[in-house]
């Protein structure tokens, strides 16, 4: 859904899906999912033809991001057994899926900088524990980012690539706190009632978060270091599907609102009718002859 800072939302397209965590393309003309239930694959969604295509062609994947700048590759968390690794295949699929890099533990691709030379990825060792790490594309080197006895989730780059904003629970409950990057330095809490999922605006005005049903936003100034406003309501309405520990919502390309996801909750229908058929075998016999008599 197309939802305005008022909460109003419109549909994207005609687009239903068992999906999660959609990620809008750099060039705001695509969306990659990743779908969920027995079969959990990389899909890509074009909005200008309305036409869904299945990227990943087996094993199991969790989350998926676009790289930056241009949107030419796609990498997600797959395994076919054991923990989840990250990988990297062109959209086009011109050549094969590559392992980025191996670990025991899973590892879920978050968020890239800017020209695409570092990718945030959140490294889990159990539904409590994570800790943000940086990859270096070129080198493959893996570089502890934020790594304590405290959880932190829900990584985000900012537009101009100086500063992170994540999720830690040092606090006692989840607040969004934003981080120096890629050099760690100073830090601030940005949310003070609870917080989750935060994105940037792409003009690095406003910084956006969740908290259960409700979306804030903060003002937040970076000319002189980064200074944050006080936390505002944008609106509350039920209904967006959340995630953990990556967020499940974007910020739209034209800075009007977000890309967020409409649960449906659809109901069984009542059994209309019965049919009791007497004397199977016999039928069944009459339906498929064996060709004996």
């Amino acid at each position: 859904m197309r939802v305005d800072f008022e909460g109003n939302s419109r549909p994207l397209g005609d687009f239903r899906a068992p999906f999660f965590a959609p990620r809008i393309s750099p060039d705001g003309w695509q969306i990659a999912y990743f779908t969920l239930g027995s079969e959990s694959h990389v899909w890509i969604y074009d909005l200008i033809r309305s036409i869904a295509s299945r990227f990943s062609m087996d094993g199991s994947v969790y989350y998926v991001s676009w790289m930056p700048p241009d949107g030419k590759t796609l990498i997600f968390g797959w395994t076919n057994s054991g923990p989840y690794n990250l990988y990297w295949q062109p959209v086009d699929r011109s050549v094969p899926m590559e392992r980025l890099i191996q670990s025991k533990n899973t590892q879920i691709p978050a968020s890239f900088s800017p020209d695409g030379s570092i990718l945030v990825f959140l490294e889990e060792y159990s539904a409590t524990d994570c800790d943000i790490f940086l990859l270096d594309i070129k080198s493959r080197k893996v570089t502890p980012f934020i790594n304590t006895k405290n959880k932190e989730a829900y990584p985000e780059v900012s537009p101009d690539g100086r500063w992170l904003a994540y999720t830690s629970n040092e606090t006692g409950q989840d607040e969004v706190w934003v981080q120096s990057f890629p050099i760690k330095g100073a830090s601030w809490q940005v949310s003070n009632h609870g917080g989750i999922q935060p994105i940037w605006s792409k003009d690095m005005r406003w910084l956006f978060y969740r908290n259960g049903d409700q979306v804030w936003s903060v003002y937040v100034s970076t000319e002189k270091g980064f200074s944050p406003g006080k936390p505002e309501l944008k609106f509350a309405k039920p209904g967006f599907g959340t995630s953990t520990p990556l967020r499940c919502w974007n910020s739209l390309p034209d800075g009007q609102g977000f890309i967020m996801v409409k649960l449906e909750q659809r109901k069984p229908e009542p059994v209309a009718e019965m049919i009791l058929v007497q004397n199977w075998f016999e039928e069944l016999k009459r339906l498929v002859p064996t060709g004996k008599k």
